[in-house]
């Protein structure tokens, strides 16, 4: 096994499976099946987890809710997330553990970087809700931020797209996917893989990034064991 702690983070539109919004059943019993099969490998997992398949603080915005506010909604949106998930990876045999980055009991346990490492080293998935716990960031920030505070070997990206290309690979045809790319070329080349916040965070603390397809079975466990699916963004 090639890492022995991951930060998984995956996006909420993923969840939502071929629909637009909501959580497909199917693609939750897909995704806690792979969490669980790499943690009986050995791997611990932290996971991060978006909100977009139910709320969008940008996208509120544009519908006249305060930034501020819209952004408490989509903290609130991969709670929910985060509880669908836990409750299928506990139904499938494994063990989950929601922390919310703001006080939430009895939904989840407020965040707490050596409650959660406690929790990992147990073999216990890690639900990290609510991104930051403060708007104007996301969740792909709050996923960096909690891959340098628990000592993640690596931040895992799960998307529906099987890593990075030179556009949108879901709307233009002739574009081109990078193997391997730094973060400061995927900076200045603008890829809308992640914010600029986030891959700031991860390269200072040297945290490389894979951006796979989390919907091909199998994937994840591939990576932990070294063989790179998608695209690698180290320095």
């Amino acid at each position: 096994m090639k890492y022995s702690r991951i930060l998984l983070k995956l996006s909420g539109e993923s969840l939502s499976g071929k629909g637009s919004y909501g959580i497909s059943e199917e693609v939750l019993e897909e995704y806690a099946g792979q969490v669980i099969d790499v943690i009986n490998e050995g791997c611990e997992v932290g996971i991060v987890i978006g909100g977009g398949n139910i709320f969008r603080g940008l996208r509120g915005t544009e519908s006249g809710f305060d930034r501020v506010k819209g952004d408490q909604m989509g903290m609130l949106a991969t709670v929910i997330n985060g509880l669908a998930l836990e409750s299928v990876i506990t139904r499938l045999g494994g063990k989950a553990k929601l922390f919310t980055s703001t006080a939430m009991a009895p939904f989840g346990e407020l965040y707490n970087r050596d409650r959660v490492v406690e929790a990992l080293a147990g073999k216990t998935a890690c639900i990290l809700t609510g991104g930051t716990g403060n708007p104007f960031f996301t969740t792909d920030t709050a996923a960096a931020l909690r891959a340098v505070e628990t000592g993640a070997d690596i931040l895992l990206k799960g998307t529906r797209v099987d890593g990075v290309y030179t556009a949108d690979p879901e709307k233009y045809l002739n574009a081109v996917k990078f193997e391997k790319i730094s973060f400061s070329e995927a900076i200045h080349r603008k890829l809308k893989i992640m914010d600029p916040t986030a891959f700031t965070m991860c390269h200072e603390n040297k945290i490389p990034v894979i951006v796979f397809n989390m919907n091909i079975p199998g994937n994840l466990k591939k990576i932990v064991n070294g063989t790179v699916t998608g695209t690698l963004i180290s320095d």
